[in-house]
């Protein structure tokens, strides 16, 4: 999905990684049908839906109001309660539109990579009083790496409970 090719080894490396990681995510939930993405199978009752929703939310979060320092609302966000770190994931919207809102802020994230040099310091803020300012746009796609293979593990294993797939997604 990323659009920048950038010269450094290194930096193409982790850009691979980070689309490997959301490819993992679609081809894991490909084909689950709506009761099934909307079904919790883990007792602390995130969904599919709502742990794709949040990834969406996390992609625009890091690299569009992090490393680019914007705060625009979309139509997304109409009605939806505050960010609660506590509350399990879940969302009522159909598996098309979550997806899409998933792949236009993958694609927004890309757009937003494809000029900003991993070595440069984010535009805005994370705004966590727990944790300490990234350093770098590099430290956020490697934060993006790491939040996205681990959700998708959690994917991985809801697909195999809801319906004894597994091994779905490139390896």
């Amino acid at each position: 999905m990323t659009g920048n090719q950038p010269e450094d080894p290194e930096d193409q490396t982790l850009l691979a990684f980070l689309d490997a990681q959301r490819d993992s995510v679609l081809s894991i939930v490909e084909g689950l049908d709506e009761e099934a993405w909307h079904r919790s199978v883990v007792p602390s009752g995130w969904t599919p839906a709502g742990l794709v929703e949040h990834l969406g939310g996390a992609e625009r979060h890091w690299f569009q109001g992090v490393v680019a320092g914007s705060d625009a609302e979309l139509p997304w966000d109409e009605g939806l309660p505050p960010y609660d770190p506590e509350a399990a994931f879940v969302c009522d919207r159909p598996s098309a539109e979550v997806i899409g809102y998933y792949r236009d802020q993958c694609a927004h994230s890309d757009a937003v990579l494809a000029v900003t040099p991993l070595s440069a310091p984010p535009r805005g803020r994370h705004s966590d009083p727990q944790m300490d300012e990234p350093p770098s746009v590099r430290w956020v796609v490697l934060h993006m790496i790491e939040e996205s293979a681990r959700h998708a593990g959690h994917l991985d294993i809801a697909r195999e409970l809801i319906d004894g797939q597994t091994g779905l997604g490139p390896r």
